[in-house]
């Protein structure tokens, strides 16, 4: 048996290939910063900038042009406060952003918004404070209904539930469909673990926050609690799941992916696109070959959707 004939050259590899990329699986993550003049550079992700609601227009344009499948949008306040009133503002960043990038490319392009408290909050957290300083689960409830309320308002297609809170897929789908809103998607982050490598996104959205999420967001020695998390969103009507980090949770990828009857979307990192993008400066790695093969190993462990900073870049690549 010769298996190695199959690979010897690159039309052939091309032809017997078990998984493709395609820039139609790619989603584009953005940040947009309220009192900016112009993009700013992010410090810890070269090559990443926060935007102003006119570059982040142009970008969503770059998006439609290179097949993408859509664009992730954070905010981020010049004001924050403790219950993150900005959030659900409808004049705030956010959700100005939100109506000016559906506004020009909203038929072509899927347009995504961050359901999270964290960039609103004075102290970071992804949910109201108790007496005691702990995330109050239900009172935070209230306040994601209010923000997935504004954001459907504000034409957003697809709500990106982060915060992981228990009951929060089925606590704003209620409220979308009370509404008037049955056609808004839920992408719910079924498995986001904590983890050190948010590091860069914490620049990215500058967060308040002190200490770390590891109260709400899932435990790295843990993968059969992410199938119960799962079930329970998939039980409240999510209709896209996702794990993050990608990366360094493939067996959880795979994991939801056998089981999943609803598209699996699995997130690059901040982390993970500055470790590449660091070691390709110092000439130890080849950025281009190592982002696509970054990339189809999220593919390969069965994600259909990845929300990557490298999205224009291996959209060009493939």
């Amino acid at each position: 048996m010769r298996p190695r004939r199959l690979r010897g050259s690159t039309p052939l590899r091309r032809l017997v290939a078990e998984h493709r990329l395609h820039p139609a699986d790619l989603v584009l993550p953005v940040f947009v910063r309220e009192g900016i003049a112009a993009p700013q550079p992010i410090a810890a992700m070269p090559g990443v900038v926060q935007h102003t609601i006119d570059s982040l227009v142009d970008t969503a344009h770059r998006c439609v042009a290179a097949g993408l499948g859509g664009i992730m949008i954070f905010g981020v306040p010049a004001a924050k406060d403790e219950r993150g009133s900005g959030a659900d503002d409808p004049d705030g960043i956010l959700n100005q952003a939100l109506r000016a990038v559906v506004a020009a490319v909203g038929d072509r392009l899927v347009v995504m918004s961050d359901l999270c408290l964290d960039e609103f909050t004075a102290h970071g957290h992804c949910g109201v404070l108790d007496e005691h300083g702990g995330v109050d689960n239900d009172a935070t409830l209230v306040r994601y209904a209010a923000m997935a309320l504004a954001q459907a308002r504000a034409g957003a297609h697809v709500l990106g539930l982060s915060g992981m809170m228990d009951g929060q897929v089925g606590h704003v789908r209620a409220a979308l469909d009370a509404a008037g809103f049955p056609q808004v998607l839920l992408l719910a982050y079924t498995a986001k673990y904590t983890s050190g490598l948010y590091g860069p996104f914490r620049e990215a959205v500058a967060s308040s926050l002190v200490g770390d999420r590891a109260s709400y967001q899932q435990d790295p020695p843990n993968a059969t609690e992410a199938l119960r998390e799962l079930a329970l969103d998939l039980a409240e009507g999510a209709d896209i799941v996702m794990v993050k980090p990608a990366g360094s949770h493939l067996d959880v990828v795979a994991a939801v992916a056998a089981v999943s009857p609803v598209p699996v979307a699995a997130y690059q990192i901040s982390g993970e696109y500055s470790q590449i993008v660091a070691a390709a400066e110092r000439g130890w790695i080849e950025r281009d070959r190592v982002v696509l093969e970054s990339l189809i190993g999220i593919k390969r462990a069965g994600a259909r959707i990845i929300l990557t900073y490298f999205a224009l870049d291996a959209a060009a690549l493939i």
